[in-house]
C-alpha cells in the first residue's frame, strides 16, 4: 500500500508541477471525476476493509467523503470572495469612466438579454453582470 501512496504523491508533483498549479478541469469535468475518484475511494475502501487493513481502509473512507463532498459543491464561495473591481466592473458592462447611470442600466439590459439564464445563458455570467452594475451604480 505504501509503494502506492508514494506513487500518487509523485504523480500529484509532476501535475502540479507541468500545470504550474493552474486548474485543469472546469467545474462541470471536476465535478464528474471527483464523483468518479469517491467511488473509487468508497470502493477501495471496502476492498481493503474486508481483508483487514482498517488503518488504511479509514483513510479511504475519508478521501472518499472528501471528494463527495466536493462534488457537491457550487460556485457560491466565489460570490463571497473580494469584492469586484470598478475597472473590471466597467470592463464586464463595456462602459466607459464617466458613464451615466443611464448608460450603465442600458449596458446591463442589453447584455443581460443575452446571458439570461432563460435566454440560453448562464447563471454565473449574469451573476457577473448583477455584480458588475451592481458595483457601478453603488459609487
Amino acid at each position: 500500500m505504501l509503494p502506492y501512496l508514494a506513487l500518487g504523491c509523485v504523480v500529484l508533483a509532476l501535475y502540479l508541477f507541468a500545470t504550474g498549479g493552474k486548474p485543469v478541469f472546469k467545474r462541470r469535468e471536476w465535478r464528474f471525476l471527483s464523483g468518479a475518484a469517491a467511488i473509487v475511494a468508497f470502493t477501495a475502501a471496502a476492498w481493503v476493509g474486508v481483508r483487514g487493513g482498517w488503518g488504511a481502509a479509514i483513510v479511504l473512507v475519508v478521501v472518499g467523503l472528501w471528494f463527495a463532498v466536493s462534488t457537491r459543491r457550487t460556485g457560491m464561495a466565489a460570490a463571497s470572495g473580494p469584492r469586484m473591481s470598478v475597472a473590471e466592473a466597467r470592463r464586464i458592462l463595456g462602459v466607459e469612466e464617466g458613464a451615466s447611470r443611464e448608460e450603465i442600466q442600458a449596458a446591463y439590459t442589453r447584455l443581460m438579454r443575452l446571458a439570461h439564464p432563460d435566454k440560453g445563458g448562464t447563471a454565473g455570467l449574469a451573476a457577473q453582470l448583477n455584480a458588475a452594475r451592481d458595483r457601478l451604480l453603488s459609487e
